[in-house]
């Protein structure tokens, strides 16, 4: 299909959409957390990193103070999920870049979160898809929260 707009004009409009995070992946995360009545968490809670050069702030999903962990809800395509990540055939060169800086960026968030103490989970938006209809599949998951959780 033709695009209608110069690859300038594109960009622009491209420019204007705005993200509204994976809000689904992470409403289905919280309502598991409820339903397995873990409590004491935070969404979208904005935390400062440092590193010895640098000072950078980090929106996290999901934050339990007081035992110091973290959660990630990664969507399987901005994150490149081993199991169901790709890259897109269209615009290959911008693609494959774009990806792989997210995965050094996550890489980067997680290490300096946990040298100043956090424990960082990361649960990929495809253990939870379908909870509601197979609640046993999200096992892992939830072990891997409460086993953090355990630990302070």
């Amino acid at each position: 299909m033709p695009d209608f707009f110069s690859r300038k004009e594109r960009s622009w409009v491209m420019s204007r959409i705005r993200g509204h995070g994976n809000k689904g992946t992470e409403i289905a995360f919280a309502k598991l957390l409820r339903t397995h009545r873990i409590t004491g968490w935070r969404k979208q809670l904005a935390l400062r990193i440092r590193s010895r050069t640098s000072s950078s702030v980090v929106r996290t999903d999901f934050v339990f103070r007081k035992q110091k962990a973290i959660v990630f809800v990664d969507g399987c395509f901005w994150h490149s999920c081993p199991r169901h990540g790709h890259i897109p055939k269209g615009n290959i060169a911008y693609w494959k870049p774009k990806l792989a800086k997210n995965r050094i960026r996550d890489q980067y968030v997680t290490r300096q979160l946990r040298k100043q103490g956090w424990r960082v989970i990361r649960i990929w938006e495809h253990e939870l898809k379908g909870w509601t209809k197979k609640p046993a599949d999200v096992g892992a998951a939830i072990r891997r929260v409460r086993k953090a959780l355990a630990q302070s």
